[in-house]
């Protein structure tokens, strides 16, 4: 068979989901079993892989998934308790006093707070909560999705306290030769995914610090009463200072303190500069913006789910108090990272399966207290003590997660593990190379050196599909990494430039779109918010992929691993 038709299998399984999931718009609970069968049956009949292989890989992926679960289940379950418990209430309220401006509302609460929620639960739920906010303090529905969309950019490659580093990245390489490769360069794993951790944090931080001004630019030339970028233009200096504000902590965070806490420290230390200059007066534009009145807006602006804060209040609680349990996560978060006596505590509780059925290399572990799920568990229970919440709230906020894993897991279950497959089939009878390698073998040959102009493209392309960073990442990491080995360019900037484009697809993931708009009733119309939120991916995809080449071409980026 030749190098294009093998190439042309191992991209069939991504290629089958983009057409059933697209083409066809089936829903992913639908698509995914279909597109894990075709992965296996490819695996079996042209890569000849064992039967104990292939269901080793499964196993391998179902444990992977476990972890994933575990931590969207903490997060999620942060999020409910902190609604029913009126901190979510009181954090709404304690925003809409801050300015009268829309333009400075929209910053603060699309980008900071977006990119705070972001980095501590992930997974779409920053547009899910500042688009009912946004329409909750008077902004028109279309317009608080647009921008709740605009947020899932910069912040999501280290949401869900790093999930898509450190499951996306982890689970998406074949670790266990490549650590054998970095032993041999006298390097680690460790090493080697923080140094990818570091390259996310600067690209994001060069392309997300215009977000804020592309995000008051679109609100004031589709949303204003002149339709004009003018009114934009007027708060750059306030957009550029709330884009540093976040960039800047975010980046260091990310290069000295790791993959979690990047997007959550961020957000919750450019909030706090922000509120505070905005309240202060600092840069503010003199003349206050505001929509036109809420009797002149087109119906196709209007959802069809009315919010009032008033309404919204269970019980009378402090700001403060309403945002102890995020600075807790955060506060346990940095302290299991960086003191070694907790962290190997936390360790130390640990479920192993290696060689799984025997098959050498294919190995998982799941650890309950270390991932971020089981700090995210704790401070739920901390919180029914910090807010005072009844068995009952609490039982509800159990029971409303436990729905949303039950969506998220199904899907997974059949994903990570076609994933796996994928990874694992360089061990085969055919004596060929696994299927990311024979794919990227056959894209470098295609492409050539412009390929990392490319690399961010393909990233948002997978979360397009998915839906999902953290799938994207699993999906094409090995991919990514094996066309930079053809290349004999850096694989870590690469893999990098994977995590910043999967995190810029997610502006147009259209479950993103679809979960965003039912929050304030606008389902139906994602086709419009679409057609807005394609220019700033656009310009992520664009200005990435050039900092990418620039890296690589002009600064001369290299990685342990060039050249071996």
């Amino acid at each position: 068979m030749s190098n294009g038709l093998l190439a042309l299998c191992a991209f069939s399984p991504i290629l089958l989901a983009a057409i059933l999931l697209i083409g066809l718009r089936w829903p992913a609970r639908r698509a995914m079993p279909v597109v894990f069968l075709l992965t296996a049956g490819i695996a079996l009949f042209v890569w000849d892989m064992s039967f104990n292989r292939v269901l080793a890989s499964t196993l391998q992926g179902l444990v992977i998934t476990a972890g994933v679960l575990w931590i969207i289940f903490g997060a999620i379950l942060l999020l409910n308790a902190l609604k029913h418990s009126g901190g979510i209430t009181a954090i709404r309220a304690g925003f809409a006093t801050i300015s009268p401006d829309r333009r400075i509302q929209a910053i603060i609460i699309a980008w900071l707070f977006g990119c705070f929620i972001e980095g501590a639960s992930g997974f779409g739920t920053p547009a899910a909560i500042a688009a009912p906010l946004l329409v909750a303090i008077g902004f028109p529905a279309l317009a608080a999705v647009m921008l709740g969309m605009m947020v899932q950019s910069t912040p999501v490659s280290f949401g869900a306290v790093g999930t898509p580093i450190i499951i996306g990245i982890n689970g998406g390489l074949d670790t266990a030769t490549i650590s054998a490769q970095l032993v041999a360069q006298q390097s680690s794993w460790d090493a080697f995914l923080q140094l990818i951790t570091n390259e996310v944090a600067i690209l994001h931080a060069l392309t997300g610090t215009l977000m804020p001004v592309i995000m008051v630019l679109m609100l004031t030339r589709f949303f204003g009463k002149e339709k004009s970028w003018k009114a934009g233009f007027e708060a750059l200096p306030f957009a550029l200072f709330a884009g540093l504000a976040f960039t800047v902590p975010y980046a260091f965070t990310g290069i000295f303190l790791g993959p979690e806490f990047p997007s959550l420290l961020g957000g919750l230390i450019g909030l706090a500069i922000v509120t505070f200059a905005a309240r202060m007066g600092f840069l503010v534009p003199k003349k206050t913006w505001d929509f036109a009145d809420a009797r002149e807006w087109p119906s196709e602006w209007l959802g069809s789910v009315e919010m009032k804060l008033d309404e919204l209040t269970a019980k009378p609680m402090s700001t403060l108090r309403a945002w102890l349990p995020y600075v807790l996560v955060g506060a346990l978060l940095v302290l299991s990272r960086t003191v070694p006596e907790i962290g190997a505590f936390m360790k130390s509780v640990v479920l192993l399966f290696p060689n799984i059925l025997g098959e050498t290399g294919v190995n998982a572990d799941f650890m309950p207290l270390y991932l971020p799920g089981g700090i995210l568990v704790l401070v739920v229970l901390a919180t029914f003590f910090l807010h005072g919440m009844k068995v009952r709230e609490l039982g509800a906020a159990l029971g409303e997660s436990s729905k949303v894993l039950l969506g998220a897991g199904f899907v997974l279950l059949f994903t990570v593990p076609m994933v796996r497959i994928l990874i694992n089939s360089g061990v085969n009878g055919a004596e060929l190379a696994s299927m990311p390698i024979t794919m990227a073998r056959f894209v470098a040959d295609s492409v050539g050196g412009i390929y990392p102009l490319l690399a961010p493209t393909i990233g948002a392309l997978g979360a397009f599909i998915a839906g999902s960073n953290t799938v994207s990442n699993m999906m094409l990491s090995q991919f990514q990494f094996g066309v930079a080995t053809s290349l004999g360019v850096s694989s870590a900037m690469i893999v990098a430039a994977q995590a910043v484009g999967a995190a810029a697809g997610n502006m147009v993931a259209i479950h993103n779109v679809v979960a965003a708009s039912a929050t304030v009733g606008l389902l139906g119309r994602e086709g419009t918010t679409l057609r807005r939120t394609i220019w700033p991916t656009l310009y992520y995809l664009l200005i990435s992929g050039l900092l990418t080449l620039i890296a690589i071409y002009v600064l001369g980026i290299t990685d342990p691993l060039v050249g071996v």
